[in-house]
């Protein structure tokens, strides 16, 4: 997996994209972030003797598409005030839901995302893998494995971010 502050980097670079057309609340910013993260929530499995290939072990159905599809309308539904809010909210939850699972589909470890779950629980990779994986658990992640980590997250995901928020600034200044 990617870690938990490349996953939080992905959804908000994509409130940024939603900032250009809606107002998206820092409520509902924080919790896209916090849904960003969520897919994870199934590291419990190992706890419960669930092997990883199931659909309900790591990167299974809380990393499918049908996940990210229910928490978005999920949310959007207690998150809104109006339809507009709605629309806006439900995509921007299930686009920073579902960027955790191509994030880590797009790492140089683990047996793959199961994207189609519960249809299908075929475990697939992007073609670039190029993200170092993360290692599961805090003592393992504060190591030199972590912070190799960090530094590839920083380079194939901080610095395309930071150059498209920076792009992004500059077209919301040229339309002002």
């Amino acid at each position: 997996m990617a870690s938990a502050f490349g996953h939080a980097a992905g959804a908000i670079a994509i409130s940024q994209l939603f900032k250009l057309k809606t107002n998206l609340s820092a409520g509902i910013i924080g919790f896209g972030v916090i849904c960003s993260i969520l897919p994870d929530i199934d590291i419990i499995a190992f706890k419960f003797g669930i092997p990883y290939e199931s659909m309900w072990g790591h990167r299974g159905i809380t990393h499918s598409i049908f996940f990210a599809v229910i928490l978005a309308i999920v949310s959007g539904y207690f998150l809104s005030r109006s339809k507009k809010q709605f629309y806006a909210s439900s995509l921007f939850i299930f686009l920073a839901t579902f960027s955790h699972s191509l994030l880590d589909a797009m790492t140089t470890g683990g047996k793959g995302v199961a994207f189609f779950a519960p249809f299908d629980n075929s475990r697939y990779f992007l073609p670039w893998r190029v993200i170092k994986v993360s290692p599961i658990g805090l003592k393992n992640f504060l190591s030199e494995w972590g912070v190799s980590v960090l530094l590839s997250e920083f380079f194939w995901i901080g610095i395309p971010l930071i150059t498209s928020f920076i792009l992004l600034k500059i077209i919301k200044t040229n339309k002002q």
